[in-house]
């Protein structure tokens, strides 16, 4: 309420001033000043009280509307230079450039109301000097009879003056116009727009009100440095100049208040989001929240308590970037506990209201995502396990194929080539059938103990390529088989695995498919092994039921996870195609 009647006086006192402005510069009417002149630059002022004023109430912890409002008295009080009392001309000519730094401060400003960038505060500071230090000098050495350039047809009297001295009145003038309007208006330029140029996307629209104030800008100097340098000044430049001044000058209070207020104007949006995020799956939140926001580059986070990490929508564990300049955070959290994060353009805490509605609007939406979210991530922790167990379980294979090959099955050759030795040594005919038939049983043994090596590692994929292991395959297959295979070099786990597609499906096929034919094929698209076996048997084979072996092979498949797909109408063959990715 306090702040409410501060206001209304600033409001007042505001309106009296630019009463008392307009009533100066009528008292002092030549050199191109006019009623409706007077009266443009006082509208120019209020329309910086007004801004100010609104802006000061809708967003009081902004520094932006005491900023314009500030802008707006500084503004009308260089006006009261024109006055014929002495004390009123020193005071208000000395302070009468201040109105021209704060248009600056206040668009370099925007929309924070702070100078966050260190050049565009050391800029303010040098031009709050220069605006302040020149009228002084100036007032220094300005006789009770001189003129001043300022558009002031009258002889003023400094009460400053310490000695009149026309010469170095008429340098500081040229000085302070030459650094003013050039240096200054051209400073601020350069930094209005490498400010839009390094900003973000949505940013760049959020600032895009400072186009006006590097128009207001260009126009001040161009219209200053031609009354103050061209003598005498071509009426209809000076004319339309000084027009497209106040025209910009005017606009650029009320863009920066509605930038200001964008939030306020951006509800609509976020009534909409309302709706949309009634139909909206949990992976198209984000895409709904900026939408909304007008952000491309907002990311959404949920908080998995269990694990006590954040995640996306599709349970990738994720890395909030707290410490990143360049990017905000938002926290969401509902009665008290963690939600979710918004990660987000740092601008957009610019606009609070919007995103604070923003996300009112998707908290019943976020915490079902949320489940969804951890749903997800046991999803992908139970893909993982599960492949860390295939992983496991081959290696263990690789070891007992290498202790069968290099422990028992040695030791059985060794003992047959024994007997061999000893069926040399004797001449017994009984113990040398004896000895044959124990030599024949060891070999059948070797052999039987090769195939069980060979079914729980394929040794051949460590001796040579997938290729080569696919023509073994066919070799012993009951039925002629052919195979082309394109594949070059693949890791050891999926070339096991398609080896152990093969293999099973050609068992099946031995055993259940009563073929005359089959064929496989096996190629690399698109970074996935795709490994094809084809029958022109019964068909009617099927995955579903735990005891069969094509369910088997489908758990190996999508334990790497790849896919398997069995394709076998009833008369019409059997055909298996399984995708494993290579990476």
């Amino acid at each position: 309420m306090q702040g409410r009647y501060v206001r209304a006086l600033v409001a007042i006192a505001g309106i009296a001033l630019g009463v008392a402005a307009y009533n100066v510069q009528i008292d002092n009417l030549g050199r191109g000043t006019t009623h409706v002149r007077a009266a443009a630059g006082v509208i120019a002022g209020w329309s910086f009280l007004l801004a100010g004023i609104a802006a000061w109430s809708r967003r009081p912890g902004n520094r932006l509307g005491p900023l314009m409002v500030a802008t707006c008295f500084a503004l009308l009080a260089r006006q009261l230079r024109y006055s014929h009392d002495a004390l009123a001309f020193t005071t208000f000519f000395a302070v009468g450039e201040v109105g021209y730094a704060l248009i600056a401060h206040t668009a370099l400003a925007y929309p924070s109301g702070r100078l966050t960038d260190r050049l565009e505060r050391i800029f303010i500071e040098v031009t709050y000097v220069i605006v302040l230090a020149f009228p002084l000098a100036i007032l220094l050495v300005h006789g009770s009879g001189d003129q001043l350039r300022y558009f002031d047809p009258f002889p003023r009297e400094s009460i400053l003056s310490v000695s009149a001295q026309p010469g170095a009145q008429s340098f500081l003038e040229d000085a302070y116009a030459a650094i003013g309007y050039g240096l200054l208006a051209g400073g601020f330029i350069a930094l209005a727009l490498r400010k839009l140029w390094r900003a973000t996307p949505h940013a760049r629209r959020l600032l895009s009100p400072l186009l006006i104030g590097v128009i207001f800008a260009a126009l001040w100097a161009v219209y200053n440095s031609v009354v103050e340098f061209v003598s005498p000044a071509p009426d209809f430049v000076v004319h339309n100049v000084f027009w497209w001044q106040i025209a910009a000058l005017t606009a650029l209070p009320i863009a920066l208040f509605v930038g200001l207020i964008r939030s306020r104007l951006s509800h609509a949006n976020v009534s909409e989001l309302v709706v949309q995020l009634q139909r909206t799956p949990p992976r198209g939140i984000r895409d709904a929240l900026t939408q909304a926001l007008g952000d491309p580059t907002l990311e959404l986070y949920f908080w998995l308590p269990e694990r006590g990490q954040y995640a996306d929508a599709g349970g990738r564990l994720a890395t909030i970037p707290n410490d990143d300049p360049d990017r905000s955070v938002t926290p969401l959290a509902s009665d008290g506990a963690p939600l979710a994060v918004l990660v987000h353009d740092p601008s957009l805490t610019e606009e609070s209201e919007l995103l604070d509605a923003a996300c009112a609007a998707a908290r019943f939406a976020i915490e079902n995502a949320r489940l969804h979210a951890d749903l997800q991530a046991q999803l992908v922790m139970v893909k993982k396990s599960r492949a860390r167990i295939a992983s496991a379980a081959d290696e263990e294979r690789r070891r007992i194929e290498r202790d069968l090959h290099d422990g028992a099955q040695q030791r059985l050759v060794a003992i047959a080539l024994e007997i061999k030795r000893a069926q040399r040594d004797q001449e017994d005919p009984d113990v040398d059938r004896l000895l044959e038939s124990l030599a024949d049983e060891l070999q059948v043994a070797v052999e039987e103990l090769r195939e069980i090596a060979r079914g729980i590692h394929p040794g051949i994929l460590t001796q040579g390529s997938l290729a080569v292991a696919l023509d073994s395959l066919a070799s012993r297959a009951p039925i002629p088989v052919s195979v082309e295979a394109e594949v070059e070099l693949l890791p050891n786990e999926v070339e096991a695995v398609a080896y152990f597609v093969v293999s099973e499906a050609l068992t099946n096929i031995a055993k259940h498919a009563h073929a005359s034919a089959a064929s496989v094929t096996a190629s690399v698209v698109n970074e996935n092994l795709v490994i094809e076996v084809r029958d022109n048997g019964m068909g009617g084979a099927r995955t579903d039921g735990d005891g069969t072996g094509l369910r088997g092979l489908a758990d190996r498949v999508e334990a790497h996870g790849g896919r398997l797909r069995v394709e076998s109408p009833p008369g019409g063959g059997t055909r298996i195609v399984g995708e494993i990715p290579c990476g």
